[in-house]
């Protein structure tokens, strides 16, 4: 009893907190996305792009075959509901708790999606809302991965597949990206049951470029700039840093190649807008120095937007 009151009492600080309330809304909007790129672009065109919604389509394509009818909205739940299962199991708690959350609100939206505006109002060939395949493919993949990268940020997904690909981007390593290109492609192969091969074809391209958009969208998520400064005026960007911008730095004795000179370089990892600000705080000072800065799209370890956290 003690542990589940224990449990109870962390989920209720939990939902106190000024965090959860953000990352509801985020999840909510996200799946809000998903819901419309699967309701008005997947389904409407029988796309069998590799997603869980892809492989409802085609159990419910498989029903419809035999004279049942299922809707797609029904089966994505059921499916989602063994893959939380997974994603509780193998991921970690706040993933699984978070994916529940999504996973179970894709169906719903898209009926509230459906109710708001009939897809069949926008059909106007009778096979799909954009009037071809191709633009159908783009505006699904567009939407859908920006969904996935939004919710991938928090810690989340839109479930189904992406509990897939987490597993397979968590134990085998692999770019999350890359991970759904693969678990869709297979998922793909199963539109034969239903789809024609040229469809199949293009559903495979489109998981493919899902794959690509979701790693791009990612990486521009979680970009920061890696910045490097060899300035005799270390101790002054060093406080800045550190009392001003709320970053933790790194200092690295370094000796200059030609010069043979001893110097400092700091070491930090900072956001565009830090980094901007950090460049008009050595401007504004007269601040000499030699600068570098890169891309960086993972982080791992202390390093976060709320806390200070060293990188060395």
């Amino acid at each position: 009893m003690s542990k589940i009151k224990d449990a109870a009492d962390t989920a209720w600080a939990a939902v106190r907190t000024g965090k959860f309330w953000k990352e509801l809304i985020i999840m909510t909007v996200g799946m809000a996305i998903a819901a419309l790129a699967v309701n008005y672009f997947l389904v409407p065109s029988k796309l069998i792009v590799g997603s869980i919604s892809g492989l409802s389509i085609v159990i419910s394509g498989i029903f419809d075959i035999f004279g049942m009818t299922v809707k797609v909205s029904t089966v994505i739940v059921i499916i989602n509901a063994i893959l939380l299962i997974l994603a509780y199991l193998l991921i970690d708690r706040e993933f699984g708790i978070k994916t529940v959350y999504t996973a179970l609100i894709l169906g719903p939206l898209m009926d509230l999606w459906e109710k708001v505006l009939p897809a069949s109002e926008l059909i106007t060939d009778g096979t799909s809302v954009m009037g071809d395949i191709w633009l159908d493919l783009c505006c699904f993949v567009l939407l859908l991965s920006a969904s996935q990268a939004i919710l991938f940020h928090i810690n989340a997904s839109t479930g189904g597949l992406d509990i897939l690909a987490k597993i397979v981007n968590k134990y085998l390593h692999f770019d999350i990206g890359a991970s759904i290109s693969v678990a869709g492609a297979i998922i793909c192969c199963t539109a034969f049951a239903i789809n024609p091969f040229r469809m199949v074809v293009v559903g495979l391209i489109g998981t493919w470029i899902n794959g690509i958009v979701v790693d791009y969208f990612t990486a521009s998520i979680n970009k920061r700039k890696r910045v490097c400064i060899i300035s005799s005026s270390h101790e002054i960007l060093r406080k800045y840093i550190i009392e001003e911008l709320d970053r933790g730095c790194s200092l690295y004795h370094v000796t200059g190649g030609y010069s043979g000179k001893e110097n400092i370089e700091i070491q930090s990892l900072l956001t565009q807008d830090e980094f901007s600000r950090l460049m008009d705080f050595m401007k504004k000072n007269d601040i000499h120095g030699f600068i570098t800065a890169g891309n960086v799209s993972e982080i791992y370890g202390l390093w976060n937007k709320h806390k200070r956290g060293p990188i060395g």
